[in-house]
């Protein structure tokens, strides 16, 4: 007794194959998802990692100092700012810097500091 014919058998492997196909399929639709999740997951780490960066350099070179914030320090802060590359930090960057009295240069640095806090993603 033969359970299966031979005019089937062909039948059966595409069956098969077509199956298998879309198993792939769907694992293949996973494996992408997850991908694209944790490529997602390491730019907003790396993004919390410079606001934090910048955030901590602020505090040491801007508001720890004793003086005038020297040169140097500027442009290490100008660097970090522009490396976020966000411009909603970076214009408010511009309006502490561009600040004309020391009242609006307080207003400014508060104003930056809760922007740079509220940027990050918790």
């Amino acid at each position: 007794m033969q359970l299966i014919r031979k005019e089937s058998v062909p039948f059966l492997i595409v069956l098969v194959l077509v199956a298998v196909i879309i198993v792939l399929g769907v694992q293949l639709y996973i494996a992408n998802q997850s991908l694209t999740i944790a490529n997602n997951t390491v730019k907003t780490f790396q993004y919390d990692q410079k606001v934090l960066n910048f955030t901590k350099l602020f505090i040491t070179k801007v508001l720890k100092a004793d003086g005038e914030v020297g040169f140097e320090d500027r442009l290490q802060l100008e660097n970090a700012v522009r490396s976020i590359d966000d411009k909603t930090i970076f214009d408010q960057w511009q309006k502490f810097v561009n600040a004309k009295t020391a009242l609006d240069a307080q207003i400014e640095v508060k104003n930056l500091l809760e922007l740079l806090v509220d940027k990050i993603s918790i």
